[in-house]
């Protein structure tokens, strides 16, 4: 069968990838993701207002690029976004450098620096529309070279966007005063020390916007002493780990009126409400219960964080712009039920202020009795063990107490009506095949039972056994080989 090669034409192609949505926050975001997968440690923004135009400079300390490395990242999709990336890194499609730049001005000039060799590049999409051919420039024009510094050290990289029609109407009749470029780049300001919040925090990454560094933004409040604080969980969707954190915000009552204020958010309390969805600890999607709930004052409380690795994003869809997500149906489910639960805590903190009765108090966790688990083997439910009031008992108990009340505890959480299954009817013929983690319980209550003379021989021993749900799929046989084994002694 005979083919052609059916090149498309570059002007039309070129101004529909200007059209995807982008805002100009997201378009920054995207354009510092590149900088943090060169492994930038900072990275210095500036937004120049020169009247009827601007420019956007976004320079970083990173490996930087080669000749042929900056050639091709300057194509147009310069990654398959099925192969397989490295961990952490931020980029998928390899359009991000293009599409971003393109949503805020005309024209894109890439000074890097590798190994102490510089290289250049620069699109104009003026001079593409008239020639309607991909017609890149080796080398950035002298007016806009004057904006770029020089990079210091061996490498790093330097990127201009100018001819600035999106971003502030330059080129137009409608060009956006300097007061207002201004107050747009205060809302990129915010919007970056949020979306990089997690990346900052670590220490890994310092960002400078016209002179300021950015503060992360927590919209968790980790460190205030009121916040509710759940356990990690960990998903097994689809072959991927995925994290699931949730949080209950402090009551009013228990803030401050800055404090107050900024826990609120760009959108307010009741519109920051929901999945806060991270990849690599980059923030992508937040602020809804992803079409599961609909958002409610009472439940304004709450906040649940997600971490997928980049190895989810097919799975998860993630977009283009990096700013929307749809969980896979398997994961519905399990979020579904992670959601009611801590919207149930938001709600009891709301109405009734349950979040501890003193100011001073700074344990983290929640005052529920029973935590959500993100076990994968069907478990929903396990007892809270940071509760403050079974903190306070285990400081007042001694150690061999210690031992005998998390034993009992752990009975109970596996005996919880939430928890037994319909097990499996069990082979008495042969001995099974136990794991180790299960013949240290079975070795740790039979002798607890002999130690409080609860049984008085190996057949009552093996009788008490057998009736608990936690020992459901073991056989008496098998019991008895791990008892004996053990050499537990029932004289």
């Amino acid at each position: 069968m005979s083919i052609v090669i059916s090149q498309p034409s570059a002007a039309p192609v070129i101004h529909a990838l200007r059209s995807l949505g982008y805002s100009a926050g997201t378009a920054i975001a995207d354009l510092i993701d590149n900088s943090l997968d060169a492994k930038a440690t900072k990275i210095i923004l500036q937004f120049k207002c020169f009247g009827d135009d601007g420019a956007i400079i976004i320079a970083d300390n990173g490996h930087g690029m080669n000749e042929d490395t900056l050639q091709d990242a300057m194509n147009i999709g310069s990654k398959d976004p099925r192969a397989d990336r490295q961990p952490n890194e931020l980029g998928r499609f390899g359009m991000g450098l293009k599409t971003a730049s393109f949503s805020l001005g005309k024209r894109l000039s890439v000074l890097t620096k590798h190994n102490g060799i510089y290289a250049q590049r620069c699109w104009d999409l003026d001079h593409v529309s008239k020639c309607n051919e991909w017609q890149l420039f080796t080398a950035i024009p002298d007016e806009v070279r004057q904006f770029m510094c020089n990079i210091e050290g061996d490498s790093g990289t330097v990127i201009c966007i100018d001819k600035l029609d999106r971003f502030m109407g330059a080129g137009g009749l409608n060009t956006i005063h300097e007061s207002s470029f201004y107050a747009k780049v205060r809302r990129i300001h915010h919007h970056l020390e949020f979306v990089f919040h997690s990346i900052i925090e670590n220490g890994k990454v310092q960002v400078i916007l016209n002179g300021n560094e950015l503060d992360p933004w927590d919209p968790f409040m980790v460190k205030h002493p009121s916040t509710l604080e759940g356990e990690t969980q960990v998903l097994n969707i689809n072959g991927n780990k995925i994290k699931v954190k949730y949080y209950v915000l402090p009551h009013a009552s228990f803030l401050n009126e800055m404090e107050y204020k900024r826990a609120g958010g760009s959108r307010g309390w009741r519109d920051h409400q929901g999945f806060y969805i991270y990849r690599e600890n980059r923030l992508l999607h937040y602020g809804d219960w992803l079409g599961m709930f609909q958002k409610d004052t009472s439940s304004q409380l709450a906040r649940v964080r997600i971490d997928l690795p980049n190895a989810a994003d097919e799975d998860w869809q993630v977009d283009i712009k990096k700013s929307a997500v749809i969980p896979p149906d398997n994961a519905k489910t399990r979020l579904e039920t992670i959601a009611r639960f801590v919207r149930k805590i938001s709600r009891d903190v709301f109405y009734y202020r349950t979040q501890g009765s003193h100011p001073s108090q700074t344990f983290k966790g929640s005052l529920n009795t029973w935590e959500l688990s993100g076990s994968d083997e069907g478990q929903q439910f396990v007892l809270n063990r940071n509760h403050p009031i079974l903190s306070e008992i285990q400081k007042k108990i001694d150690d061999e107490t210690s031992k005998l009340l998390n034993l009992y505890l752990k009975f109970v959480q596996l005996g919880s009506p939430s928890n037994i299954t319909d097990s499996p009817k069990v082979e008495e013929e042969s001995i099974q095949i136990v794991t180790d983690a299960m013949k240290e319980l079975v070795i740790q209550f039979a002798s607890t039972l002999i130690k409080l003379q609860v049984v008085q021989n190996m057949q009552q021993l093996i009788d008490a056994l057998v009736t608990q749900p936690a020992f459901d799929g073991l056989n008496r046989k098998t019991l008895k080989s791990i008892i004996e084994e053990a050499n537990v002694s029932h004289e």
